[in-house]
């Protein structure tokens, strides 16, 4: 018999919210000015800030693009262009050791359990599919990269979509039934139950002080850590 596949979120479920707000989208702030100035001629990235430029008519030099950006990132706004930028811009700050990811331990312990035991993990996250990879490969506890077979973002279509997650089962090549999605966010839960699969609520206290119990937890099975979850 199969094992089944575990599907994880990242932000509230394997890694502090704290992580990407406090020192991610600051880094990538702070940095953009400088990013520009000195890269802002490279191809990779002139195409992302003229996306910008052309989205808005009125921009016409990169100081304004820049402000543009940091704006976004203030308003958390899921613009493919940002997210591109912000990649590289975080690419260059796990290089340089100017921080590493972080993992809940408990998280990171289950997952190398978890695929020692045979179960193919998989990443869903509203974070790019480069961001994610670098994520991983640069956590507090090393490069767990090589741990998960699939990672997917927003272009399989929204989280909060039955949809996007019958087409991950799809390009996965598992039945839906077959997987078992882990995530803090109840909406996400509902649409991934929606379209079959077996769901847990990652309800960490230090994420979300009052526990979502009962009610709140909409009939999802729910853990505080990881080592809870029973994938089966």
């Amino acid at each position: 018999m199969t094992s089944p596949l575990i599907l994880t979120d990242i932000e509230g479920t394997t890694s502090s919210i704290s992580f990407v707000k406090d020192v991610l989208f600051p880094y990538a702030r702070n940095a953009l000015p400088g990013f520009v100035r000195e890269r802002g001629d490279e191809p990779e990235v002139r195409q992302w800030l003229d996306v910008v430029a052309t989205e808005h008519g009125s921009i016409c030099n990169d100081d304004v693009i820049v402000e543009t950006l940091q704006g976004w990132i203030d308003e958390d706004r899921k613009h493919t262009a940002l997210k591109a930028l912000q990649g590289m811009i975080w690419s260059e700050g796990y290089a340089n050791s100017d921080f590493t990811a972080h993992i809940y331990h408990d998280a990171a312990e289950m997952l190398k359990h978890w695929h020692d035991e045979g179960h193919t993990l998989a990443v869903y996250s509203s974070g790019s599919v480069p961001a994610q990879k670098l994520f991983f490969r640069h956590t507090d506890a090393g490069d767990l990269a090589p741990l998960f077979s699939g990672f997917f973002d927003t272009e399989v279509g929204h989280k909060r979509d039955a949809g996007s997650y019958r087409l991950i089962a799809e390009k996965l090549k598992r039945s839906p039934e077959d997987i078992v999605f882990l995530s803090d966010v109840v909406e996400e839960l509902d649409a991934a139950r929606d379209a079959g699969m077996r769901t847990v609520l990652i309800d960490r206290l230090d994420d979300y002080p009052h526990p979502r119990k009962g009610d709140a937890a909409r009939g999802h099975v729910r853990a505080e850590l990881f080592t809870e979850i029973d994938p089966g």
